[in-house]
């Protein structure tokens, strides 16, 4: 009777049913299965945990390396003297804007921009080499007075006149060229020529080769009173004097020597 109510109290709630010897066995498998796995995954999480860091430490060393290796490239160019711009040429406003005006970069001690096709539309580039040098430095050489000096700058402008002919064309350049002849292509009109000489006098200046005299602004005339051409030219000044002389090649034709007088006089001439 005993048992019977221990059965019963047991019972309560409804039937259950008693695990017996190999439902036991089942379920501690199962559970011994259940540590494992989760000892094997809290295992692999840690190993997935130190690779990471593992990883994190190896990136860190490698921007470290990059970091070093840079700074060991920069480092001896920053001490390096830092480039400088080439020397603009020394000029009035008056001369540069014979550059600006038609967008052309001013003449220096190696190059000088040559302008034909009137007004500038027609262009190139001379580079100057040693032969050009010596060959002007020698014309120059015969400047020893003022006088001299200005005679040898007549020569040095024929010597430009058959040096760029070859490429230009321009031995077939006529004198007092304008868009009448129909030719421009190869003819120099008496914007380009004044440009034209007004750099090749200062090329020279910057090779120190001329002595006594210095580079003037451009002079310009024109009186439709009188009927005068509008015309312009490259000017030289005498150091000591202080008279402006007028450099005039368009009214000559190729290879012919530029004219050289007094501005004074030039302003006169039709």
């Amino acid at each position: 009777m005993r048992l019977a109510s221990l059965s019963g109290f047991h019972n309560i709630g409804g039937p259950t049913s008693e695990a017996g010897p190999a439902d036991g066995c089942i379920a501690g498998k199962r559970c011994v299965n259940r540590l494992g796995t989760m000892l094997l995954l809290g295992y692999f999480a840690a190993e997935f945990e130190q690779d990471r860091l593992k990883e994190r430490r190896c990136v860190f060393s490698l921007g470290h390396s990059v970091l070093r290796l840079t700074a060991a490239i920069v480092a001896p160019l920053m001490l390096l003297p830092a480039s400088r711009p080439a020397q603009a040429i020394e000029m009035s406003r008056e001369v540069a804007e014979l550059y600006s005006s038609v967008s052309i970069n001013p003449p220096n001690a190696s190059v000088m921009t040559v302008c034909y096709g009137f007004v500038c539309r027609r262009r190139t580039q001379l580079d100057f080499n040693a032969v050009d040098r010596k060959a002007l430095t020698q014309i120059m050489a015969a400047g020893k007075t003022a006088e001299a000096e200005r005679a040898a700058v007549q020569k040095a402008v024929i010597w430009f006149d058959k040096r760029m002919a070859p490429e230009l064309g321009t031995d077939k350049r006529v004198a007092y060229a304008d868009f009448r002849y129909f030719d421009d292509k190869h003819n120099y009109d008496c914007w380009d020529t004044t440009r034209n000489t007004t750099s090749l006098l200062l090329v020279l200046r910057e090779w120190g080769l001329l002595k006594h005299h210095v580079i003037g602004n451009p002079r310009y005339r024109g009186n439709v009173l009188r009927l005068q051409t509008p015309h312009n030219t490259a000017v030289l000044v005498d150091r000591t004097t202080k008279v402006e002389w007028a450099v005039d090649l368009w009214p000559r034709k190729f290879a012919e020597a530029p004219d050289v007088m007094p501005v004074e006089r030039w302003l006169t001439e039709n």
